[in-house]
């Protein structure tokens, strides 16, 4: 099981503004410390394991942070409404569009994503694949 993924930033402001913009929505809560963001679902209780929190921080080299080719980072929405309303609001806060929502003929017919980059390039997905909402071939 995956128990954390961590992203560089080198502006951890701008960083804030666009992961705020859509996590809380998915439930993700934001604990600020000098070395970054750490953005975590809260565990239930009776839950045995802790879902994986997401950090944003600084580069410990020092160096510029720079985005992995072939990386990306998916978030689950609970619609597809939810998910053009994320990725509309992390576009306002500073992300640049990598893919509308919508469905992609590579996925399955109820996988409904869309794509953005975060300030630093970091490439993320929001996506649903409720079976109850209507899928690509409706």
């Amino acid at each position: 099981m995956i128990a954390y993924i961590t992203v560089g930033a080198d502006d951890i402001a701008r960083a804030k503004l666009f992961y705020s913009a859509f996590l809380p929505a998915l439930n993700y809560e934001l604990e600020e410390g000098t070395e970054g963001l750490s953005y975590a679902l809260p565990v239930e209780p009776g839950q045995s394991v802790a879902p994986p929190e997401f950090y944003v921080k600084p580069t410990f080299d020092g160096r510029p942070a720079s985005a992995g080719n072939g990386a990306m980072v998916a978030f689950e929405a609970r619609s597809q409404k939810q998910v053009r309303d994320l990725h509309s609001a992390a576009l306002a806060a500073g992300g640049s569009d990598e893919g509308q929502p919508g469905f992609r003929a590579l996925y399955g017919p109820n996988f409904y994503v869309g794509y953005l980059r975060d300030p630093q390039g970091n490439k993320i997905a929001l996506f649903s694949s409720d079976p109850n909402e209507p899928g690509r071939n409706d």
